[in-house]
């Protein structure tokens, strides 16, 4: 709650990144962007399950963090927080005492990354808020068209410093013109990005679609903006997805996980079912790619062995690696005896995705292996918004 930056801003809010008590601009910013979108494909299901309202008010939170962030058009603040010496602390948020320091962009400290998938968060939201919050969306538009001007003007990578190396911001900021074409419907960002596109090769077939990567979202955008079904995007992104369907080249374990990485597996299962399920509704191989995200939603729910959800299904995990969650009832103590302790979790994360298991389906529920048991924000984030397509085509038709 002490949170500043260097002129003493305030930079409270926004979400702690997998468990512990960093603040990461760029999966942060994926992560609103994956939540947005989905919401905006998807807002019956929400408002059929009674939560548009929620939804609202906790996408508004990284919102207003961003808001923050931003304290001036040409500076924005994209960490708060030393990783190493965050992750030498194990304990409850409340307690924690280690320097946090702000770390930001300015005319010399390019991220156009980090900016331009914050322009393009900015933006969604301001779509979605239209109409709940008009003056709201309209100060997000703003912000997010100088953070696309920002990190047009000046280009380059983000520092790394330790965590979430980006290898590339081409993506973002040609997601960003997509963003903001939606938003605004003004020609100049659709021309923007498709210009991005050819300038920065995003036909090319990503490893996976994540918080590094956002080409196949621009592929798939740019397929339904220009309505040019057979047109290069199309194919570009069908190329990406139909890797991922059984056959296509990413192995699957025996029991049907299409098995991208060790390190969250499920993570890009589920990014991969939102955007099977978009495209499908983009009346893209509607059924192919509708049934491939059905399996993979269904196998993180549970329908293979065991549910992969915190506080859902069969046999969910109980140890997730997730510091605050480990703790016991304050006022008893919290520190690294807990995080090496077998029993479950004293807190309960509903909802939290954890990494999932390895190639032959196997699962070991420890709190120590955070390759495995790790939650994050961006591994929630595409999985809701693949949860909120299949709640939307789950709807009951209404009968004369």
């Amino acid at each position: 709650m002490d949170d500043k930056g260097r002129a003493g801003e305030d930079l409270t809010g926004g979400w702690y990144d997998a468990g512990d008590h960093m603040k990461f601009g760029l999966p942060m910013a994926a992560s609103t962007t994956n939540i947005a979108w989905g919401m905006l494909m998807y807002r019956q299901a929400y408002e059929h399950l009674h939560i548009w309202n929620e939804t609202l008010a906790q996408l508004k939170w990284p919102l207003d963090y961003f808001i923050k962030c931003h304290v001036a058009p040409e500076e924005f603040y994209f960490q708060v927080g030393d990783g190493p010496s965050d992750h030498a602390y194990w304990g409850r948020p409340e307690e924690m005492t280690m320097d946090r320091p702000p770390y930001k962009l300015d005319i010399n400290t390019t991220g156009s990354d980090v900016a331009g998938e914050t322009a393009a968060a900015m933006a969604a939201g301001s779509v979605i808020y239209q109409e709940d919050d008009a003056e709201y969306s309209a100060t997000l538009l703003e912000h997010a068209r100088e953070l696309f001007t920002f990190a047009m003007t000046y280009r380059g990578i983000y520092p790394f410093l330790g965590y979430y190396e980006s290898t590339g911001f081409g993506d973002e900021l040609a997601l960003a013109a997509c963003w903001l074409y939606i938003a605004t419907r003004e020609p100049q960002y659709l021309t923007e990005a498709e210009s991005l596109y050819i300038e920065y090769n995003l036909k090319k077939k990503a490893w996976a679609y994540a918080w590094n990567d956002k080409s196949p979202a621009v592929q798939l955008l740019l397929s339904n903006l220009t309505e040019k079904i057979d047109h290069t995007y199309t194919s570009d992104f069908k190329t990406y997805l139909n890797t991922w369907l059984p056959g296509g080249g990413i192995p699957y374990t025996p029991l049907g996980l299409v098995y991208r990485s060790s390190w969250g597996p499920l993570r890009y299962a589920a990014n991969g079912a939102m955007l099977g399920l978009i495209a499908a509704d983009f009346g893209i191989r509607e059924s192919v790619y509708r049934d491939f995200a059905y399996s993979q939603i269904n196998y993180i729910l549970g329908d293979a062995v065991r549910s992969y959800v915190v506080g859902f299904g069969n046999n969910p995990p109980e140890r997730p690696h997730h510091r605050s969650s480990s703790c016991p009832d304050y006022p008893e103590p919290c520190d690294w005896a807990q995080h090496k302790d077998p029993d479950p979790n004293p807190q309960i994360a509903y909802g939290a995705l954890v990494g999932g298991p390895d190639i032959n389906d196997n699962f070991v529920d420890d709190r120590t292996d955070f390759r495995s048991n790790e939650v994050a924000c961006d591994f929630n984030a595409g999985f809701q918004s693949a949860l909120a397509g299949i709640v939307y085509h789950e709807i009951p038709s209404e009968t004369p």
